[in-house]
């Protein structure tokens, strides 16, 4: 089995995953375990050392530290893909480049649109930009050889882009007052693991202690400590020699590590404490108006609309070709895929409103129910569209 149908079976894998622990966290916050649920995100987790001191609750150390580390298996992605897989040529990058564009471009006019005037709801534009890579996958292993594997590497190529575009908006939007002392420590670190990548270091243990140290003062600085993972993967060597001059590539094996406890243990907790809606709480008026109401037409139509409007227009003017074996049925049918914002839009939704109960968690909910009819909706169109035959 080659890489990329090892990640997408593990990927898809986490996507049925994320479901099962979905429906299990709306059971437990919708039942007589409400309190017990509520207690389990509330839960102190404290650091000490000498004079640093780190107390959150559980939920925050899931969302600022673990998702640290999905970050940092991102950033691997990105890195190798970009050098050396799907994103290294002119040629492969095009057509998912201008759908990802497409892809963030209309979800946000929409949600933009209806909440304009509006200064707080402005905060969440970026929520309907995101695409869960995972889920998607996930929906597409349920269709096994009805959709071509161009179709599965364009969707995965198009989620690694966008993925890069959530880290941009979250650097340049979602960052409070900064710390002078912390953002120095965070370029010093930076630095060192650059100086260590120039000389060829290939301990994993180096750059990982330099990396918890990176996210510590990154946490303390203001930036989203999440960007550190991704600093701290753009550093890791992608090719490399041992002592004995034998090749190796860190940023790979580190990469592979990564990828089973993120799939299957990162994401799916990170879903199931903030997934957790207390549906009792939220009106059909909440649901259609302002911000879920934003967040819902640019998850099931602004995405859909622009990355199947923005790769129309490329194809037809030359700039990129149809992907092998697909017809444009199913290339609809996975532009509509990627409005399953999810686990990623939820994480935005964390960063633009603070305040959990801001909107009732309607917002929350908007993500939800914009994920799954966009599932349920691709899945009928990849499922009756005609496959090509060569």
């Amino acid at each position: 089995m080659n890489f990329l149908e090892e990640f997408i079976k593990k990927e898809s894998s986490a996507g049925i995953l994320l479901i099962f622990v979905t429906i299990l966290a709306l059971a437990l916050k919708n039942s007589v375990f409400s309190d017990f649920y509520a207690a389990f995100l509330r839960t102190p987790v404290e650091i000490r050392f000498a004079d640093l001191h780190i107390a959150k609750p559980l939920l925050l150390w899931i969302n600022d530290g673990l998702m640290a580390i999905f970050f940092l298996l991102i950033g691997l992605e990105v890195k190798r893909e970009i050098l050396e897989g799907q994103l290294s040529t002119v040629s492969q990058i095009a057509l998912p480049g201008i759908a990802a564009i497409g892809g963030m471009v209309i979800p946000a006019f929409f949600y933009i649109y209806i909440n304009l005037g509006d200064e707080t709801a402005m905060r969440g534009w970026a929520i309907p930009t995101a695409t869960d890579i995972a889920f998607a996958l996930g929906i597409l292993a349920l269709l096994g050889k009805r959709v071509p594997l161009s179709l599965k590497i364009f969707l995965m190529a198009l989620a690694i882009i966008d993925d890069l575009g959530a880290i941009v908006i979250i650097a340049l939007f979602y960052t409070v007052e900064l710390s002078t002392l912390s953002i120095s420590v965070a370029a010093s670190a930076l630095t060192v693991l650059v100086i260590m990548n120039y000389f060829g270091v290939v301990k994993k243990a180096a750059y990982i202690t330099v990396g918890v140290v990176l996210w510590v003062s990154v946490l303390k600085s203001g930036v989203h400590a999440t960007l550190a993972g991704v600093a701290l993967a753009f550093t890791i060597p992608l090719n490399c020699k041992t002592k004995e001059g034998e090749t190796c590539s860190l940023a790979k094996e580190m990469e592979k590590d990564l990828h089973f406890w993120v799939a299957f243990f990162i994401l799916p907790l990170f879903a199931f404490v903030n997934a957790g809606i207390d549906l009792r709480h939220v009106s059909l008026d909440q649901m259609t108006t302002g911000v879920p109401l934003g967040i819902m037409a640019g998850l099931f139509l602004g995405k859909q609309i622009g990355v199947f409007g923005f790769t129309w227009v490329a194809i037809k003017l030359g700039w990129a070709k149809l992907p092998d074996s697909s017809t444009w049925l199913q290339l609809y049918g996975v532009s509509v895929l990627t409005g399953i914002g999810f686990t990623m839009s939820l994480f935005v939704d964390s960063l633009a409103f603070t305040d959990g109960n801001l909107y009732q968690q309607a917002d929350k909910l908007a993500v939800l129910v914009a994920s799954f009819s966009a599932g349920i909706l691709g899945y009928m169109v990849l499922r009756y569209a005609k496959v090509k035959t060569d």
